[in-house]
């Protein structure tokens, strides 16, 4: 293990971890990858956002939202190490749990392939190296076969939709957005100020557009609100289909089934 492996993304430098690390993690994707590496006895703290895996976590205290934490039940459970990133956690929050916790590893992943730095991070500091490079092999062994099945796909042109009221996408710079990537296709509505940014509903929006993409998380999309989209756009003619928002964004051990995910939604999206 290098000592690169143990610098978080802000450059902060990690030693392994003492035995009895208390790990409280405020990234539901984090949360996962922790449990998936054999660390779920350490986790003595979590997100109401983290879900996954929900047999394991009923004993584990929440604290609150992502970004309407608890701190006060945070600071309770006394943490060695506070897991944190920049999209989903706010500077502010950040910055007080700084004061009474010894270690905040801060992660940001933005392209699929930082998955590997993350689980060599994570695996590093709490002694489980060897877990994480057998997750680095799947993960590579999924990118791979993606790779080779994203090389028959047509490039396409899609408007990946996350909320509603407003109606708003994702911009280049996201994890999501290099995602879909990997398998041609390119999102709309880039805007290099904002990563996520608000679209109107119109036929403008659709006019170069091969599909369009509701996805599950955040905003829980259903077939009334493609509906809803259709009507205001006045377009009944380009594909919509509902889209796995955890497959798609969800980086940690589950983006190595996101990876297969996609290659199968890919293939499937031609049929629509």
């Amino acid at each position: 293990m290098s000592e690169d492996a143990l610098l978080d993304v802000v450059g902060v430098h990690y030693r392994p971890a003492q035995d009895g690390a208390r790990i409280v993690s405020l990234v539901p994707s984090i949360t996962e990858l922790l449990f998936h590496l054999g660390l779920g006895a350490q986790v003595v703290g979590r997100t109401s956002f983290c879900i996954h895996p929900e047999d394991k976590l009923a004993a584990v205290q929440r604290v609150g939202g992502t970004k309407k934490l608890r701190i006060d039940r945070l600071r309770a459970l006394r943490p060695s190490h506070v897991i944190v990133n920049i999209d989903e956690n706010r500077k502010e929050d950040v910055d007080v749990i700084a004061e009474f916790a010894p270690h905040v590893i801060v992660t940001h992943p933005l392209h699929p392939d930082d998955n590997l730095a993350l689980y060599r991070l994570v695996g590093g500091i709490f002694g489980k190296a060897a877990q994480a490079e057998s997750l680095c092999g799947e993960f590579q062994r999924a990118l791979d076969e993606l790779a080779e099945a994203a090389a028959k796909l047509p490039a396409r042109r899609v408007l990946y939709l996350i909320w509603r009221d407003p109606w708003m996408t994702i911009s280049r710079d996201t994890y999501i957005s290099r995602m879909l990537a990997l398998v041609n296709w390119e999102t709309l509505c880039d805007d290099a100020d904002v990563r996520y940014p608000e679209v109107r509903a119109d036929s403008r929006l659709l006019a170069d557009t091969d599909a369009v993409l509701f996805s599950s998380e955040p905003f829980p999309f259903k077939p009334a609100h493609v509906d809803e989209f259709r009507k205001q756009s006045g377009d009944s003619a380009t594909a919509c289909a509902f889209i796995d928002g955890e497959m798609t964004s969800w980086y940690g051990s589950r983006a190595v089934a996101g990876l297969r995910y996609l290659r199968d939604f890919a293939f499937g999206l031609g049929q629509i």
